[in-house]
């Protein structure tokens, strides 16, 4: 057996699973941890939180926390580099395979000076093509590292892949349709939350669903804009908000926040720890941000039979299917948004056809056993070829 020490005392390979904070573990890897450890022992590393106990426990894996911090902190980062460094060194994993930024740029660093056979970096997005300047050369140069370190690059979708050629030339391994997630048909499923759904919905009341987090890179500032205005024109409408305002990240406009305070056909619910009903709940999703990599929350309104007006950016224009499931508008466009909402709203049969098609599209392409199995057989295949 090759990297024998890179075994557990059962057999199995090691794997290290990274993200910056546990959240994105939890959220990206809820129920896989617990499946990839039926075959290999599994260590999760992130920074420090109640949501690390919480997948331990969940999970039934092995957990580290390694304080990292989200934005650039260079004496910060180089301790946990550091950190990082010796935990791979005791471990001695066969594989780390980390996802966003700082995680990866860290662990894939640590990984490479440490002799990690199989380093996984997942690019989940980008913020360097919509950056500018000084921020944009910067984010470049942390990402074209990240890819250096790394010897297998996993894109979630064709657009980022497409981007990160600027990067590097290494080659860049896209994972089944490109959605790293998968959609759990059961869990998101207008059967689950038929009673509570019945609780929400209006009829005769079209119905707007937003849900992320409430910041001008999601296109708050356009959806308040565009609504606000429609609103003047219809009183049958009404715009659901959900998700949390990050004021110190990226705040929306002062005009935006007078908006979502008068307008009585605005309702900001904050975040909800359950979303499945307001989607099921609702006519149409809308999404109109700025910049993403393979948005979950289009595909989880599709598994809910919501169709979605997004915007035509990576992961939405692969997910649409223009006038079968959604249509897309360009970014930072208002009066687009406002034209594209007041005909769904005008038009509920030819809404109710797309919803129809809705969640067959998600089933055919991102069903989540089948985004498991292959990214199941990629470390399988690494491992054979090492």
């Amino acid at each position: 057996m090759k990297h024998k020490g890179r075994y557990a005392a059962d057999g199995r390979a090691k794997v290290v699973r990274v993200s910056t904070v546990p959240g994105s573990l939890n959220t990206f890897l809820r129920g896989f941890l617990a499946r990839l450890s039926e075959d290999y022992d599994v260590l999760a590393v992130a920074s420090p939180g109640p949501e690390l106990e919480e997948l331990r426990e969940r999970e039934g894996v092995r957990c580290k926390a390694v304080k990292m911090e989200r934005h650039i902190s260079p004496l910060k980062d180089l301790a946990s580099l550091i950190r990082l460094f010796f935990l791979f060194l005791r471990e001695r994993p066969l594989i780390v395979h980390s996802m966003t930024p700082k995680a990866g740029l860290l662990s894939m660093m640590a990984a490479r000076l440490t002799g990690v056979p199989i380093r996984i970096h997942t690019f989940t997005g980008l913020v360097f093509p919509t950056s500018r300047g000084l921020k944009r050369k910067l984010l470049m140069t942390t990402d074209r590292l990240t890819c250096s370190c790394a010897n297998y690059i996993n894109p979630e979708g064709k657009g980022v892949a497409r981007d990160l050629t600027a990067v590097t030339s290494k080659p860049l391994h896209v994972i089944a349709n490109g959605n790293v997630r998968g959609i759990n048909l059961d869990y998101y499923s207008r059967k689950a939350v038929k009673k509570e759904t019945a609780k929400l919905r209006t009829e005769g009341l079209f119905t707007f669903c937003f849900v992320g987090r409430i910041v001008g890179d999601k296109g708050i500032n356009e959806l308040a804009e565009a609504f606000d205005r429609l609103s003047r024109e219809r009183k049958d409408v009404r715009l659901w908000l959900i998700g949390r305002f990050e004021p110190r990240l990226d705040p929306v406009s002062e005009e935006t926040m007078r908006i979502l305070s008068d307008n009585k056909q605005i309702f900001s619910l904050g975040r909800q720890q359950d979303v499945r009903p307001f989607l099921a709940a609702a006519d149409a999703l809308v999404f109109p941000s700025y910049r993403e990599g393979f948005p979950n929350v289009v595909l989880e309104a599709g598994a809910m039979d919501l169709p979605a007006i997004a915007t035509d950016i990576n992961g939405c224009n692969e997910i649409i299917i223009e006038g079968k499931n959604g249509e897309l508008i360009p970014t930072h466009d208002a009066e687009a948004l406002y034209g594209k909402m007041k005909q769904w709203s005008s038009e509920p049969e030819r809404v109710r056809a797309m919803a129809g098609n809705a969640r067959q599209m998600v089933a055919e392409r991102y069903e989540q056993q089948m985004i498991w199995n292959a990214l199941l057989g990629e470390y399988k295949r690494l491992i054979s070829n090492l």
